[in-house]
């Protein structure tokens, strides 16, 4: 007589779904897994685990996950909670927000990144601008970059805090007033 046994279960956060090439998917995704990407999804993507993005692989929508890797397109936001690696024919278009990134050469990348941010876990949260003084805009707790498209990334530029402004400024008239001196 052959016994009952119930197969093996699996984890849900061991899974992997793939949505294959040519296939398209309109509306959420949700997974404790993994899910990798070869056709299209057109909404948001929720994975516990990781997102993989293949090489024709297109998400119409924002992305949700502890790591991802993305070598398609993406246009919406990333929030990864563990790391971001943007592969050489990778194609952003959206905020994207990571405590680690890594990006190849070729990557393209079009948006706010936010790299090293203290909270991950809230889409709200990550670059935080906030309002201060006479309504200058500063930015706090993390490294902001805007990318030229090209994969080029230049620091964006913030008012100093006042105590900074105010050492500039004494600096300033430092030099002023030893060019008058050598001057004279």
């Amino acid at each position: 007589m052959a016994k009952n046994i119930p197969p093996p279960t699996t984890p849900p956060e061991a899974v992997i779904s793939i949505i294959g090439a040519g296939m398209t998917v309109v509306g959420d995704t949700d997974t404790d897994g993994s899910l990798r990407i070869e056709g299209t999804i057109r909404g948001s993507v929720r994975a516990g685990k990781s997102v993989v993005v293949g090489r024709d692989g297109l998400v119409d929508g924002s992305v949700f996950t502890q790591d991802a890797v993305v070598a398609g397109k993406v246009s919406g936001e990333i929030h990864a909670e563990s790391r971001l690696e943007l592969q050489a024919t990778s194609e952003v278009s959206g905020e994207i927000v990571a405590p680690r990134m890594q990006v190849e050469e070729g990557a393209r990348v079009q948006g706010q990144v936010a790299v090293g941010a203290p909270d991950m876990k809230s889409p709200s949260k990550g670059a935080q601008t906030e309002k201060v003084g006479g309504g200058r805009k500063t930015e706090r707790q993390t490294e902001q970059k805007q990318f030229d498209g090209r994969g080029k990334a230049d620091a964006l530029e913030t008012e100093p805090e006042p105590e900074e402004e105010a050492k500039r400024q004494t600096g300033s008239e430092l030099d002023q007033r030893q060019q008058q001196l050598s001057g004279d």
